[in-house]
Protein backbone atom coordinates (compact mmCIF):
# COMPACT_ATOMS: atom_id res chain seq x y z
CA UNK A 1 0.00 0.00 0.00
CA UNK A 2 1.05 3.48 -1.03
CA UNK A 3 2.55 5.84 1.78
CA UNK A 4 0.22 8.99 2.22
CA UNK A 5 -0.07 11.79 0.14
CA UNK A 6 -0.17 16.13 0.45
CA UNK A 7 -1.20 18.00 -2.38
CA UNK A 8 -1.09 21.61 -3.01
CA UNK A 9 -1.86 23.23 -5.79
CA UNK A 10 -4.88 25.54 -8.05
CA UNK A 11 -7.67 23.40 -9.80
CA UNK A 12 -8.81 25.25 -12.99
CA UNK A 13 -11.95 23.91 -14.47
CA UNK A 14 -13.51 24.52 -17.58
CA UNK A 15 -16.33 23.25 -19.64
CA UNK A 16 -15.66 22.05 -23.32
CA UNK A 17 -17.32 20.88 -26.87
CA UNK A 18 -15.35 17.19 -27.84
CA UNK A 19 -14.28 19.69 -30.38
CA UNK A 20 -12.78 21.86 -27.89
CA UNK A 21 -11.21 19.13 -26.26
CA UNK A 22 -9.49 17.52 -29.38
CA UNK A 23 -8.17 21.21 -29.76
CA UNK A 24 -6.98 21.17 -26.61
CA UNK A 25 -5.41 17.72 -26.32
CA UNK A 26 -3.57 18.23 -29.40
CA UNK A 27 -1.70 21.12 -27.77
CA UNK A 28 -0.68 19.06 -25.46
CA UNK A 29 0.56 15.94 -27.20
CA UNK A 30 4.46 17.77 -26.80
CA UNK A 31 4.52 18.48 -23.48
CA UNK A 32 2.03 15.66 -21.73
CA UNK A 33 2.21 12.33 -21.11
CA UNK A 34 -1.11 9.99 -19.86
CA UNK A 35 -1.23 8.80 -16.56
CA UNK A 36 -0.07 5.41 -15.67
CA UNK A 37 -3.56 4.47 -14.51
CA UNK A 38 -5.16 5.75 -18.43
CA UNK A 39 -9.00 5.99 -18.30
CA UNK A 40 -10.42 4.83 -15.54
CA UNK A 41 -13.57 5.51 -13.44
CA UNK A 42 -13.71 6.84 -10.46
CA UNK A 43 -16.09 6.52 -7.16
CA UNK A 44 -16.99 8.79 -4.74
CA UNK A 45 -18.62 8.46 -1.14
CA UNK A 46 -19.02 12.13 -0.30
CA UNK A 47 -19.66 12.92 3.85
CA UNK A 48 -21.84 15.66 5.27
CA UNK A 49 -24.07 15.90 7.86
CA UNK A 50 -27.79 14.94 8.36
CA UNK A 51 -28.58 18.96 6.89
CA UNK A 52 -25.75 18.86 4.46
CA UNK A 53 -24.12 21.31 6.44
CA UNK A 54 -20.59 20.81 4.54
CA UNK A 55 -22.11 21.10 1.34
CA UNK A 56 -24.26 24.06 2.08
CA UNK A 57 -21.56 26.36 3.27
CA UNK A 58 -19.38 25.45 0.21
CA UNK A 59 -21.58 26.96 -2.18
CA UNK A 60 -22.09 30.11 -0.17
CA UNK A 61 -18.55 30.96 -1.74
CA UNK A 62 -16.74 30.89 1.69
CA UNK A 63 -12.82 31.75 1.84
CA UNK A 64 -12.19 28.61 3.20
CA UNK A 65 -13.89 25.08 2.96
CA UNK A 66 -13.66 21.42 3.24
CA UNK A 67 -14.99 18.29 2.35
CA UNK A 68 -14.48 14.19 2.58
CA UNK A 69 -14.90 11.83 0.25
CA UNK A 70 -13.88 8.19 -0.13
CA UNK A 71 -12.36 7.29 -3.64
CA UNK A 72 -11.34 4.11 -5.29
CA UNK A 73 -10.73 3.10 -8.71
CA UNK A 74 -12.36 0.16 -9.18
CA UNK A 75 -14.96 -1.28 -7.75
CA UNK A 76 -13.51 -2.29 -4.34
CA UNK A 77 -14.99 -4.35 -1.04
CA UNK A 78 -13.02 -5.76 1.91
CA UNK A 79 -9.57 -5.20 2.05
CA UNK A 80 -9.15 -3.30 -1.78
CA UNK A 81 -7.43 -0.40 -1.44
CA UNK A 82 -9.25 2.61 -1.23
CA UNK A 83 -8.28 6.54 -0.89
CA UNK A 84 -9.77 8.20 1.94
CA UNK A 85 -9.37 12.22 1.01
CA UNK A 86 -9.80 15.35 2.76
CA UNK A 87 -9.59 18.45 0.55
CA UNK A 88 -9.56 21.68 2.07
CA UNK A 89 -9.56 25.35 -0.33
CA UNK A 90 -8.38 28.50 1.14
CA UNK A 91 -7.79 31.81 -1.00
CA UNK A 92 -8.16 29.84 -4.24
CA UNK A 93 -5.27 27.28 -3.12
CA UNK A 94 -6.66 23.78 -2.78
CA UNK A 95 -4.48 21.42 -0.13
CA UNK A 96 -5.88 17.76 -0.37
CA UNK A 97 -4.72 15.12 2.06
CA UNK A 98 -5.15 11.06 0.85
CA UNK A 99 -4.81 8.47 2.70
CA UNK A 100 -4.64 4.83 1.05
CA UNK A 101 -6.73 1.97 3.22
CA UNK A 102 -8.65 -1.41 2.87
CA UNK A 103 -12.07 -0.46 2.26
CA UNK A 104 -13.53 -2.55 5.17
CA UNK A 105 -11.53 -0.56 7.82
CA UNK A 106 -12.11 2.79 6.26
CA UNK A 107 -15.93 2.62 5.99
CA UNK A 108 -15.75 1.12 9.45
CA UNK A 109 -13.53 4.39 10.91
CA UNK A 110 -15.76 6.81 9.01
CA UNK A 111 -18.67 5.59 10.43
CA UNK A 112 -17.24 6.57 14.11
CA UNK A 113 -15.27 3.39 14.38
CA UNK A 114 -11.58 3.53 15.82
CA UNK A 115 -8.53 4.29 13.03
CA UNK A 116 -6.74 0.58 12.50
CA UNK A 117 -3.42 1.04 13.85
CA UNK A 118 -1.01 3.69 14.77
CA UNK A 119 -2.81 7.09 13.44
CA UNK A 120 -0.36 9.11 10.47
CA UNK A 121 -0.48 12.54 10.46
CA UNK A 122 -3.61 12.50 7.75
CA UNK A 123 -5.88 9.92 9.73
CA UNK A 124 -5.22 12.58 12.57
CA UNK A 125 -6.62 15.66 10.72
CA UNK A 126 -9.67 13.36 9.84
CA UNK A 127 -10.05 12.28 12.85
CA UNK A 128 -10.81 16.20 13.69
CA UNK A 129 -12.42 16.80 11.12
CA UNK A 130 -15.17 13.96 11.95
CA UNK A 131 -15.14 15.46 15.90
CA UNK A 132 -16.09 18.66 14.88
CA UNK A 133 -18.85 18.15 12.63
CA UNK A 134 -20.18 15.41 14.17
CA UNK A 135 -22.80 12.84 12.75
CA UNK A 136 -20.98 12.53 9.50
CA UNK A 137 -22.31 9.79 6.99
CA UNK A 138 -22.55 8.90 3.52
CA UNK A 139 -24.43 11.27 1.55
CA UNK A 140 -24.14 10.77 -2.12
CA UNK A 141 -22.51 8.82 -4.29
CA UNK A 142 -20.48 10.08 -7.67
CA UNK A 143 -18.69 8.35 -10.58
CA UNK A 144 -17.08 9.80 -13.88
CA UNK A 145 -15.25 8.18 -16.03
CA UNK A 146 -11.66 10.11 -16.60
CA UNK A 147 -8.98 10.76 -18.33
CA UNK A 148 -5.50 11.81 -16.61
CA UNK A 149 -2.22 13.69 -18.06
CA UNK A 150 1.03 14.42 -16.42
CA UNK A 151 3.43 16.94 -17.61
CA UNK A 152 6.58 15.27 -18.99
CA UNK A 153 8.89 17.84 -17.61
CA UNK A 154 8.17 16.69 -14.12
CA UNK A 155 6.70 19.96 -12.92
CA UNK A 156 3.51 18.50 -11.64
CA UNK A 157 1.08 20.00 -13.89
CA UNK A 158 -1.46 17.58 -14.68
CA UNK A 159 -4.57 18.08 -16.79
CA UNK A 160 -8.01 16.06 -16.65
CA UNK A 161 -11.16 15.35 -18.60
CA UNK A 162 -13.67 13.65 -16.91
CA UNK A 163 -17.02 12.37 -18.73
CA UNK A 164 -20.50 10.63 -17.54
CA UNK A 165 -20.93 11.88 -14.34
CA UNK A 166 -23.08 10.37 -12.55
CA UNK A 167 -25.05 10.67 -9.06
CA UNK A 168 -27.27 9.03 -6.59
CA UNK A 169 -28.36 8.78 -3.08
CA UNK A 170 -29.19 4.94 -2.87
CA UNK A 171 -26.87 2.26 -2.43
CA UNK A 172 -23.94 4.74 -1.63
CA UNK A 173 -21.44 1.88 -1.86
CA UNK A 174 -17.70 2.21 -3.99
CA UNK A 175 -18.19 -2.06 -4.86
CA UNK A 176 -21.85 -1.27 -6.46
CA UNK A 177 -22.62 -0.91 -10.41
CA UNK A 178 -22.01 2.66 -11.57
CA UNK A 179 -25.26 4.51 -12.22
CA UNK A 180 -27.06 7.28 -11.22
CA UNK A 181 -28.75 10.66 -12.91
CA UNK A 182 -26.33 12.68 -15.23
CA UNK A 183 -24.81 16.20 -13.88
CA UNK A 184 -22.88 17.28 -16.42
CA UNK A 185 -24.71 19.45 -19.15
CA UNK A 186 -25.16 17.52 -22.44
CA UNK A 187 -22.41 17.42 -24.86
CA UNK A 188 -19.92 18.91 -22.49
CA UNK A 189 -16.35 17.68 -20.64
CA UNK A 190 -15.28 18.61 -17.75
CA UNK A 191 -11.48 19.49 -18.03
CA UNK A 192 -9.98 20.39 -15.20
CA UNK A 193 -6.57 21.67 -14.93
CA UNK A 194 -3.99 20.86 -11.25
CA UNK A 195 -1.62 23.85 -11.07
CA UNK A 196 1.20 23.35 -8.51
CA UNK A 197 2.19 26.93 -10.01
CA UNK A 198 1.62 29.02 -13.26
CA UNK A 199 -0.29 27.75 -15.95
CA UNK A 200 2.38 26.85 -18.62
CA UNK A 201 2.14 29.09 -21.00
CA UNK A 202 1.46 26.57 -24.14
CA UNK A 203 -1.67 25.45 -21.88
CA UNK A 204 -2.74 29.53 -21.73
CA UNK A 205 -2.33 29.88 -25.51
CA UNK A 206 -4.27 26.67 -26.62
CA UNK A 207 -7.35 28.23 -24.01
CA UNK A 208 -6.91 31.50 -26.05
CA UNK A 209 -7.59 30.02 -29.21
CA UNK A 210 -10.32 28.27 -28.24
CA UNK A 211 -12.03 31.10 -26.17
CA UNK A 212 -12.15 28.94 -22.75
CA UNK A 213 -12.63 30.52 -19.68
CA UNK A 214 -13.08 29.01 -16.14
CA UNK A 215 -16.01 27.85 -14.51
CA UNK A 216 -16.56 27.06 -11.03
CA UNK A 217 -18.16 23.03 -11.14
CA UNK A 218 -18.60 21.31 -7.86
CA UNK A 219 -19.84 17.57 -8.73
CA UNK A 220 -21.16 17.33 -5.38
CA UNK A 221 -22.31 20.81 -5.33
CA UNK A 222 -24.02 20.75 -8.75
CA UNK A 223 -26.07 17.24 -7.05
CA UNK A 224 -26.83 18.63 -4.44
CA UNK A 225 -28.75 22.09 -6.35
CA UNK A 226 -30.14 19.00 -8.40
CA UNK A 227 -31.14 16.31 -6.11
CA UNK A 228 -31.61 17.55 -2.41
CA UNK A 229 -32.27 21.66 -2.34
CA UNK A 230 -35.33 21.27 -4.55
CA UNK A 231 -36.54 19.24 -1.89
CA UNK A 232 -36.12 21.50 0.53
CA UNK A 233 -37.58 24.17 -1.36
CA UNK A 234 -40.91 21.78 -1.57
CA UNK A 235 -40.97 20.86 2.14
CA UNK A 236 -40.43 24.84 2.58
CA UNK A 237 -43.51 25.71 0.74
CA UNK A 238 -45.91 22.83 1.95
CA UNK A 239 -45.08 24.48 5.81
CA UNK A 240 -48.50 25.59 7.16
CA UNK A 241 -47.42 28.58 9.53
CA UNK A 242 -49.72 29.20 12.68
CA UNK A 243 -50.59 32.81 13.71
CA UNK A 244 -48.71 33.38 16.77
CA UNK A 245 -50.89 34.28 19.77
CA UNK A 246 -51.36 37.51 21.26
Amino acid sequence: MTAQTVFRRYELKYLLTQGQVDAVMQAMQPHMQPDPYGQTTLRNIYYDTPNYRIIRASLEKPVYKEKLRLRSYRPAQGEDTVFAELKKKYKGVVYKRRLPMAYGPALQWLSGGAFPGEKPQIAREIDYFLAFYRELAPSMFLSYDRQAFFAADGSGFRVTFDTNILARREEICLGAPVYGAPILPEGKVLMELKCPGAMPLWMAHALCREGLVKTPFSKYGQAYRRFIYPKYQEVAQNVQYLPRSV
